[in-house]
């Protein structure tokens, strides 16, 4: 910490993916909205939705407030993502950022209020960011990427029944590569995630395709606590800390039980993001 600045400020920030087409190319990506900085520092740049957190506010109501306050979202899923808390991020007083994440669905995203400060950008293609933004996204991308391999993170944009190839959409969207189709389904109706309904859907050229729906998620007891479908361990690591995705001890590991192994490769790593200091990470 600087010794002419004593006082620490906390902020809450969010990084809201939806997949949504390039306009260009029709191609759907992880696409996030932004905010201009209308104030020093860093006027004039864009910036995640976020603010100070007021003194008697919970978390994860704080991050709600601002959301619904500058893009008008109200996601339904919300999770804390990671805190971000090195000194120098920021000019003048230190500020730690408790940093959310948010999945909509595009019908949802459709709804998000747009202006001259407010506007959408393709995740892989933003813009010099305000503060370590740039970081914090890269780092968030990572962890949806990697997340794909061994939790039912996808559902959350789709609908609660869908046809494996919407699903596959889902997973090139966010992987930001073609999968093999016939290899995709294998994978996923052995992993057993997700089960076959009575329903076709309708208003198609060619035969109806079924429709799925993601399967209960099973029961935790003792006997199963090493294989849960849970990120709690990794989200206590720092980024750098954290097991390269697909290594025995990675959350990711195609070991794992009922993982479709559909994430990143042995070869992606994550972000570089500077380690935090004890005590930071949530």
């Amino acid at each position: 910490m600087r010794p002419d600045d004593d006082a620490v400020t906390l902020a809450v920030s969010t990084v809201i993916c939806a997949l949504r087409p390039d306009p260009e190319t029709g191609v759907a990506g992880v696409w996030i909205p932004l905010v201009r900085r209308i104030r020093e520092p860093y006027l004039g740049l864009w910036a995640l939705p976020g603010g100070p957190l007021q003194k008697s506010e919970p978390l994860e109501t704080s991050a709600s407030r601002t959301l619904a306050e500058t893009t008008g979202l109200t996601p339904q899923y919300l999770e804390q993502l990671y805190a971000f808390g090195d000194p120098d991020r920021s000019p003048g007083p230190r500020v730690v950022s408790i940093v959310y994440w948010a999945l909509v669905k595009n019908d949802e995203a459709e709804r998000a209020a747009e202006s001259e400060n407010v506007r959408w950008f393709a995740a892989d293609r933003l813009p010099e960011l305000a503060f370590d933004h740039n970081e914090i996204v890269e780092y968030a991308l990572w962890r949806l990427r990697n997340k794909m391999g061994y939790s039912r993170i996808a559902h959350a944009f789709v609908g609660e029944t869908f046809t494996i190839a919407q699903l596959r959409e889902v997973y090139e969207a966010v992987l930001g590569k073609a999968l093999d189709p016939a290899n995709f389904r294998r994978q996923l109706e052995s992993s057993g995630t997700i089960v076959a309904t009575e329903h076709r859907l309708t208003g198609t050229r060619h035969r109806p395709p079924r429709l799925y729906r993601y399967a209960p998620p099973p029961t935790f007891t003792p006997s199963t606590a090493s294989g849960a479908d849970d990120d709690s361990s990794a989200a206590k690591l720092s980024p750098r800390a954290q097991p390269r995705p697909g290594s025995p001890s990675s959350p990711s590991s195609p070991t794992s039980p009922s993982s479709p192994s559909f994430a990143l490769s042995p070869t992606e790593t994550r972000p570089g993001v500077p380690p935090l200091e004890p005590g930071d990470a949530s």
